[in-house]
Order: structure tokens, then sequence, then C-alpha cells
């Protein structure tokens, strides 16, 4: 069955501070423009039409709907808001227009809402049950998250826990915006996006590994410039800390020749074992009853620590259990600053340093 709701000027809240005129609202939602009828199908195609970079066949195909259908929805839409939503070239979607980047803030938040209100119900009549879906990458699924994990099933048995592994933390972005997930874990990137909130989870440095017998492992103190003379094995670009490992060699003028370029550290150990190179991981990777054919050398000065970030989309409602995981994450994570945080008007969370005082860090 579909839902349809009618969408016109009385139906548009202003966003706080936005001068009450009609020129200032939506094209869409103009007085004299009358009412038109808009149902949750189309905003969801809208969505997964942007989601998708504008390719209608892998929006249709997430959708489990065909592309003519998606073709459809949008074009009576259109016809019914009486504006185009998309810029075209020929048959091809390649952007948005004016209004319809407007109308696609609208139909997040509308979405958004919907979800919350779903979730809100759920809350009520299934408690300590349901589903937390948590996007991350490996070397937090691996090494950083398997205790929290096991802590949060034996105190909520019932919860379906899902944990998504990202190809990077751009992709952990887009699950979050899109609502696919509750939570996002990861180093990179997510402080930096404003429709998020973020709350510091842990801090962490890199550190330099080599093969049994490497000329480095007698080097002390060991340095950027001794480093840079040999091969080097490290994070992918958008992980692990890597933007910060470049500009520490940026800073002393450095270029260093990565030869190799992995997404988890696991990867790059192998590939220093055989020899390839030296490698920079995360510290917490490195495990001596492991990793037998590798030393780990002290590097602590070269490289400014990391922080693991946790983040949720602003306005995204989350279950008591949601705020539970976080605060197992995290005991300085209590559920009253998460939540201030999470409103859509709320201030910035606690500084790094305020959190880390109650015991977690690096």
């Amino acid at each position: 069955m579909s839902l349809h709701f009618p969408l016109h000027a009385a139906a548009y809240t202003q966003p706080a501070g936005a001068p009450e005129t009609g020129a200032e609202l939506p094209v869409f939602a103009q007085p004299n423009r009358g009412s038109c009828l808009v149902n949750f199908q189309q905003l969801r195609i809208i969505q997964e039409a942007v989601r998708c970079n504008f390719n209608l066949t892998e929006a249709a195909n997430a959708l489990f709907t065909s592309q003519s259908g998606v073709s459809k929805h949008i074009k009576d839409l259109e016809d019914e808001l009486g504006v185009e939503l998309f810029v075209r070239r020929g048959k091809r979607l390649i952007g948005l227009t004016e209004p319809g980047q407007e109308v696609v803030a609208i139909v997040r938040r509308m979405l958004l809402d919907a979800n919350n209100i779903r979730n809100l119900a759920e809350q009520f009549s299934q408690r300590d049950q349901g589903k937390l879906r948590v996007a991350t990458t490996h070397t937090q699924a691996r090494y950083a998250l398997p205790p929290v994990v096991g802590r949060f099933k034996q105190a909520f048995p019932r919860v379906h826990l899902a944990l998504y592994q990202a190809a990077s933390s751009g992709e952990i972005v887009d699950l979050l915006l899109a609502g696919e997930v509750e939570l996002g874990i990861a180093t990179e990137s997510l402080a930096t996006v404003d429709e998020l909130a973020t709350f510091p989870y842990y801090q962490w440095r890199d550190a330099v590994i080599v093969p049994e017998g490497h000329p480095l492992a007698g080097q002390n103190p060991l340095t950027l410039a001794a480093i840079a003379e040999y091969p080097l094995i490290t994070y992918h670009e958008g992980f692990g800390g890597r933007s910060r490992i470049d500009a520490r060699f940026c800073q002393e003028g450095l270029m260093p020749d990565i030869v190799l370029s992995a997404l988890d550290a696991d990867v790059i150990k192998t590939y220093v074992e055989l020899g390839l190179g030296i490698g920079i991981i995360a510290a917490m990777a490195f495990n001596p009853a492991r990793d037998v054919g590798l030393r780990l050398l002290d590097s602590a000065d070269l490289f400014d620590p990391n922080t693991t970030w946790i983040a949720i989309r602003k306005g995204h409602f989350l279950k008591n259990f949601a705020y539970q995981f976080i605060e197992l994450c995290n005991p300085a994570l209590k559920e009253p600053v998460v939540r201030a945080a999470n409103s859509r008007t709320a201030g910035s969370p606690p500084a790094i340093q305020e959190v880390f005082e109650d015991g977690a860090g690096i």
C-alpha cells in the first residue's frame, strides 16, 4: 500500500532563522501553487537516485524494482511538482537542478523522520530487541571491537548486531547519511561531516614493523629519514590514519617510496614478512605471539596520535541498546551526552581531552 500525503506551503517548516517570506520557500512549496500528492516510494527513489550517482539502473536494483518504474516515478513527481528536479543529458540524469537540491534535502529529512517513527514504535513494543547496524573498517572490527561486541551480546542477547566492513571511511559516511546503518566507526573523515554527530572512541598510534634481522631493528633512535630509505607498505589513502602518516613525512621534506597500499594491517604484515618492504600499521594490530616473523619498532615519537570516532547521523532516532553500545565503546559517552549531540541544533560534543579523562585513551 502506498502512503500519500499533501505537499504544500503550509506543510513546509522553515529552518530556524530563515526569513518568513514566500521567496525563501522551496520552489515547489511557494504560495498559490496548490497542493500535490507525493508517496514515500517516490521519495525513496529520489534519494536512491542521488546516492547511486544518478545511475537509475543501480537505483532500481537497490529498490528491487525496474528502471522504467524508477524513471516513471521521477517523471510523475516532477509533473506533480511542476519543476524539474534533475539535470538531463538526453535520457540520462547527470545532476540536480537548483530546486532539486532543495527537494532532496527535505526528502532526506522526511525519510529520516519516517524511520524514526518506526523505530520509536519498536522501542516501546519490543524493548531490548531489534537490530543494530554498525559500519566500520577492518582494523576496528578486527582489533578494537571484539571485546565490545562480546559484552554487548551478553547484555542484549535478543538484539541482532550486524557489522558492515566498509571499503573506505567515505562509504561509512554514505551508509550513515542513507540511514542504512545506525553507527559508523572509523579514524578518517567522520568528524568533518556536518550532518554527523561524532564522538571520540579511543586514541592510538602508528608503529613501524620490519622482518626479523632487518637493519632498522638495531637503529636507536629511529628516524623518519631512516624509514624513508626503504620501500614502504602502509594503509591505503583514507584508512588507518594514512593522512597523518603522509603529513609527518611531508613535514620532514621526505617522499617515501610506498610500494604497496592495503586496506588492512593483516595484508601489510604479510608482505612485510615476505620482504617487500617495511610497514607502518596501527600499533594495536601487532601481536608478538602471532606475528613471530616480525619486529615492532619503538616509533611512538615519530607519529601523532590518531583518534577513532563513533558517528551517528544527526536526528536519527537511536534505540536504547544503541546508546549502550556507544557507552561500552567509551564509558565517558553516557546516553545524555550522545542524545544532546544527536539533536539537529546541538553544539559540539565534548572535547577529546574531556572524554579521555575518564579512562579511554591511547
